[in-house]
């Protein structure tokens, strides 16, 4: 600024020489009017003051930072409720408890001779090889083959697991029948439910039945 002001001052002490040389020879170098002086002196001190004008400052606009969206799964939980399946009666064992497996034959051996219409009585020694004691109301019955007579036998006491037990059926043979007899037995639970080893009476009718 101070460097425009000293350029104006002599431009406005210009002119005053030259208005006081004004009157002196004609011939002289033609000089500019007092408002052409002034419209230089002008121009002049616009043009030191856009030169000397600081650039105007260009501020960025900010800018808008996407918002980040976190998503968080929410955890599943299952539920597991675990079941007990138990077979009604029997103390409310499971059917897989129980066990038998055959022993012996404690009379009437395989391929026995009988006649028709004899009697006798087929005994089998089993062990209760479960894991669940065998309760009274249990049932011993035919399951296949022939009943040569027999029924069912109904368990009268309990018997635990790792002990013996003899089953008895009394059979008559069939006065009708010859040859190879044979059935298979099971035991069941109060439910009906058969398991462990099947065990069978296998005779041979021989003869005939006798006339009266």
């Amino acid at each position: 600024m101070k460097k425009t002001k000293i350029v104006v001052m002599l431009a406005l002490l210009a002119v005053l020489v030259l208005s006081a040389c004004g009157g002196s020879d004609a011939e002289a170098t033609p000089t500019m009017s007092v408002e052409q002086i002034q419209t230089q002196v002008v121009m002049t001190y616009q043009a030191e003051l856009t030169k000397n004008a600081p650039l105007p400052t260009i501020t960025p606009l900010p800018t808008e930072t996407p918002a980040v969206v976190v998503t968080i799964a929410s955890p599943t939980i299952s539920s597991v409720i675990a079941t007990n399946t138990t077979a009604a009666g029997g103390g409310g064992a499971s059917a897989a408890c129980y066990g038998l497996s055959y022993m012996s034959d404690v009379t009437i051996p395989d391929n026995t001779k009988v006649n028709p219409g004899q009697s006798f009585t087929k005994t089998w020694k089993v062990l209760n090889s479960g894991t669940c004691a065998w309760e009274s109301g249990f049932i011993f019955n035919v399951v296949g083959g022939d009943a040569i007579g027999g029924v069912a036998v109904t368990l009268n006491q309990r018997v635990e697991p790792g002990r013996q037990y003899e089953f008895s059926v009394p059979m008559v043979v069939p006065t009708n029948k010859s040859g190879e007899l044979k059935g298979t037995w099971r035991l069941s639970d109060a439910n009906g439910n058969f398991f462990g080893d099947g065990v069978y009476v296998l005779v041979d009718v021989t003869g005939s039945y006798p006339n009266p």
